[in-house]
């Protein structure tokens, strides 16, 4: 198994991660998109992810997008270093930052089209 999926299944702090910059704006345009980056702060140069969101999983009833305040919980499968794995994690809209960790779900062979859904 990979080191940095292992070091990634504890929870540790993460920011979104938006392009050209992180507002809240953005970050609320890429949830509605259902795709979001977010990226683990304590590794080697940051790990950034990109997230394709489970609606049944997610949660983003404490948000309140025009005031800025309140947490989105978000979680959704993908493959990193061909580990498939479950992200989850809580991002607070006053800072943009949380903490998340992966969940494995097991390991995808090299060159198998298997997706993360």
């Amino acid at each position: 198994m990979n080191d940095l999926v292992q070091r990634l299944t504890v929870e540790q702090p993460i920011i979104a991660s938006m392009r050209p910059e992180n507002t809240v704006e953005l970050f609320k345009a890429a949830i509605d998109r259902g795709y979001v980056h977010c990226k683990f702060t304590e590794t080697r140069g940051g790990t950034e992810l990109g997230i394709r969101l489970d609606p049944s999983e997610t949660d983003l009833s404490g948000a309140n997008y025009e005031a800025k305040t309140g947490t989105v919980k978000l979680a959704g499968n993908l493959i990193l270093d061909y580990v498939k794995v479950r992200f989850r994690g809580t991002i607070d809209l006053s800072t943009l930052a949380g903490t998340g960790n992966l969940e494995i779900l097991g390991e995808v062979a090299p060159g198998s089209t298997e997706t993360a859904a």
